[in-house]
């Protein structure tokens, strides 16, 4: 088979949750553990970062990898899902996995694993620690798929995990509670293994407390240690000051990642990187200055406040649930415009209800639905949306609800695309 042959095998022959939901998630690591054992354990011979929570791992795992590659350190990255391309889940020092590599990889386990029968996310774990474990790297940022204690990428023994924050998300598989999705996202501390949570949340604060003094695990909590004086938004960066609270010195960032929220992502970043030089990396201040300056150029992260053009201003951002959608709302006001044009797609998973009672009612929508099965109806998605004070139009595609966005904006107005990372991808 040729690369898109690979891909397509792949597609149609696994279930794959973006695709198939929540009979696609396996509710043990059985699967990952087989495909390690077929592959000679790879996860056993790679030095690993691991990263998880409700909202910003994916962009804390990026900012990780930005500065131990600009500290000179040959860096793997895993990360999902993918918005345009299948290899943005697998990159060394911000390069794609080689297509050739994919194709090959396929060719070697194929039997091997529809043995196994696993799933999209659990081949693509065993094709990740392969791939890295085959190229001498230094070190892996490793993105957690879903939850923490159940996900395929939890059979590694990470030299320091991070866990961002504690949402209501995949209420149906992870809890209808913040303590028992946090006991899942939990799952990834490991026996004396250090781990950095990024934002103290009263409510969960005992469930890692407890997790790390159960396995003798040194916990810091970020937010803790840093205290931000300022954050100023000037010539397409963010520039924050912190005071880091233990040395009583101030410090100056300026972030490509431009999203408010990025602040408490920075915090758990830096302290875990103040673990990772305690632990023997060598990584100055430099590094990490030049690093947040060009996060996007060096690992190739996208969707994230990603400014798509100006004259209309057209934003895109992948916040999908509630507390994702409270910072996206918190960044638009940053903006003066006269109309906020707002292009919505959602999966069919979600409660909505939450989400649409938060957004503006003097928004015009374009209702549209992302190009997978599990995006929600557009049509059902207005009738959802209006019950809430939402006015707009039905579009059956992202790119047609985007066209028409584009069209009618005038210079003045705001363009936003959002609701959903599948529907973000789709204009990407």
């Amino acid at each position: 088979m040729n690369y898109q042959q690979t891909l397509d095998y792949l597609f149609a022959k696994l279930p794959m949750y973006q695709r198939d939901g929540a009979a696609a998630y396996k509710a043990n690591l059985d699967n990952t553990i087989a495909i390690c054992n077929a592959l000679g354990n790879p996860e056993k011979k790679i030095k690993c970062i691991h990263v998880a929570g409700t909202n910003g791992k994916g962009s804390s795992s990026h900012m990780l990898a930005a500065i131990l590659q600009q500290a000179g350190y040959k860096t793997g990255l895993y990360t999902s899902p993918h918005l345009v391309d299948f290899r943005e889940r697998i990159k060394i020092n911000g390069k794609m996995i080689p297509k050739v590599e994919v194709v090959k990889f396929v060719e070697d386990y194929k039997d091997l694993f529809e043995k196994i029968e696993p799933s999209f996310f659990e081949w693509t774990v065993g094709l990740a620690f392969h791939y890295f474990s085959q190229h001498e790297i230094d070190v892996v940022i490793v993105e957690v798929g879903l939850g923490g204690r159940l996900d395929s990428t939890n059979v590694i023994n990470p030299v320091c995990s991070l866990i961002t924050n504690i949402g209501m998300d995949h209420v149906n598989l992870l809890g209808d509670t913040l303590s028992k999705i946090a006991t899942e996202k939990a799952g990834i501390i490991k026996s004396r293994a250090p781990v950095v949570i990024s934002e103290t949340q009263l409510e969960v604060i005992s469930v890692f407390n407890d997790k790390a003094k159960l396995l003798k695990s040194n916990i810091e909590f970020a937010d803790k240690n840093y205290k931000v004086i300022s954050t100023v938004h000037a010539n397409q960066l963010m520039s924050v000051e912190l005071l880091h609270k233990k040395t009583n010195t101030k410090h100056q960032y300026d972030l490509d990642l431009q999203g408010s929220y990025q602040v408490k992502n920075l915090m758990g970043v830096l302290t875990t990187i103040d673990i990772l030089t305690k632990k023997g990396f060598i990584i100055e201040e430099k590094d990490i200055t030049n690093a947040l300056k060009q996060v996007q150029k060096i690992t190739g992260l996208q969707g994230r406040w990603q400014i798509i053009q100006t004259n209309p201003l057209v934003i895109a951002d992948t916040g999908h649930n509630e507390d994702g959608i409270r910072e996206v709302l918190k960044n638009l006001k940053r903006y003066t415009y006269k109309k906020l044009h707002f292009v919505l797609g959602v999966v069919n998973d979600k409660d909505l209800s939450g989400i649409l009672k938060l957004l503006p009612k003097d928004a015009l929508y374009y209702f549209c639905k992302a190009s997978i099965p599990r995006a929600l109806d557009e049509k059902e998605l207005s009738v959802q949306a209006k019950k809430t004070g939402l006015e707009g139009k039905t579009f059956k595609t992202v790119a047609e609800a985007f066209e028409k966005a584009k069209k009618q904006a005038q210079v003045n107005d705001l363009v936003f695309v959002g609701g959903s990372t599948f529907t973000v991808a789709d204009i990407l």
